[in-house]
């Protein structure tokens, strides 16, 4: 376990064990109590993080102005009931953009504004350091979440997003100026000795494109390219990440300059290994969390073999339940989980 092991894994280099992450680990409250002997907290964390033998630690930060509730006209949609005490529900709030038009006028640089570039890359440095100075034995990593559909989403919410993209001219304009928001901070962390950097946007749906392909290779995915250059040209290794499905953009997302996809179970995971598991870091298994929740332990080992014979076809895989570890999951499978995985990981 080590965050050398992660970074060579994102640069495709020869490890003598399979890197390793997952998320949501920090919703299971009753479950670090029993394995750590600690309150959920900090030191709790890092002794479940060594006991699960995590290298890598998904990260991402939307800046100093990233609150968009508390800065201007921003949509909250509201939150399902995900942790075990149901303390993160939220109700849905009124959509503030009430018409197309408002959608179309839309400028989050004005609506939000920009911090101070010379704070902005101070925030985010600091944000590197505290990490590490946390969490030594994993690598943390650089990103922006709300990056240009993401960012649609938050401020406009679904319904209106849906309704104004029925005029892809106009919503290009629109995308155009979520872009130059996201630049910003994108150049930000250019400026930032940050190694690997996550560009997180949840641009499909689970089913798939939500507008035409050829939208997203002429407006979306080349300003992905654009955020990228300079980022690849001070060093940075770049993670594409979004839910959904997009298994048929990822040929267009590497030709901008992803290289690696983080992704979740309904894009089919030896699809990906057979396609980019020579050229790209992936982060995933073919494990799905629905299994481990609902199904037999026979389930979810036989997701589990089938994950580590593919896994010999990659060159950088660190592994991952790609639709979290809810806090539902049996404590039994998640202890036989773990240590079925600690037990194969070798290589």
């Amino acid at each position: 376990m080590s965050r050398e092991l992660a970074l060579r894994t994102i640069q495709l280099l020869p490890t003598d064990q399979l890197a390793h992450t997952e998320y949501s680990l920090g919703y299971h409250h009753n479950y670090i109590r029993e394995v750590t002997g600690l309150e959920p907290g900090h030191e709790a964390m890092v002794s479940l993080y060594d006991h699960w033998g995590v290298d890598f630690l998904f990260g991402v930060n939307d800046g100093l102005h990233g609150n968009w509730l508390q800065r201007g006209r921003a949509t909250d949609m509201g939150h399902a009931i995900y942790a075990a005490d149901g303390s993160d529900q939220r109700e849905t709030a009124v959509c503030p953009f009430t018409t197309v038009d408002d959608v179309y006028a839309f400028d989050p640089i004005e609506e939000y504004g920009l911090p101070d570039r010379a704070e902005q890359v101070a925030a985010y440095q600091k944000q590197l350091d505290d990490n590490r100075s946390a969490f030594p034995r994993q690598l943390g990593t650089g990103g922006y979440y709300k990056t240009i559909i993401s960012g649609a989403i938050q401020a406009f919410g679904w319904d209106m997003l849906l309704l104004a993209a029925a005029d892809p001219v106009k919503m290009e304009e629109v995308i155009d100026r979520i872009f130059r928001f996201t630049q910003f901070h994108m150049n930000a962390w250019v400026d930032t000795d940050a190694e690997v950097i996550i560009q997180h946007d949840d641009f499909v749906w689970t089913s798939g494109p939500f507008v035409r392909p050829d939208y997203y290779r002429q407006v979306i995915i080349p300003r992905y390219a654009e955020l990228w250059k300079p980022l690849k040209a001070a060093g940075k290794k770049i993670l594409f990440c979004s839910d959904g499905l997009f298994t048929m953009f990822m040929d267009d997302l590497a030709k901008a300059g992803a290289e690696g996809f983080i992704f979740e179970p309904c894009n089919d995971f030896a699809w990906v290994v057979e396609r980019f598991g020579q050229s790209h870091c992936l982060v995933g298994s073919g494990v799905d969390c629905r299994d481990m929740t609902f199904h037999s332990w026979e389930t979810v080992q036989a997701a589990m073999d089938s994950t580590f014979e593919l896994a010999r076809k990659c060159k950088g895989l660190i592994w991952a339940v790609g639709n979290h570890l809810p806090a539902n999951i049996p404590q039994e499978i998640m202890e036989r989980y773990i240590a079925y995985f600690q037990a194969n990981r070798g290589k």
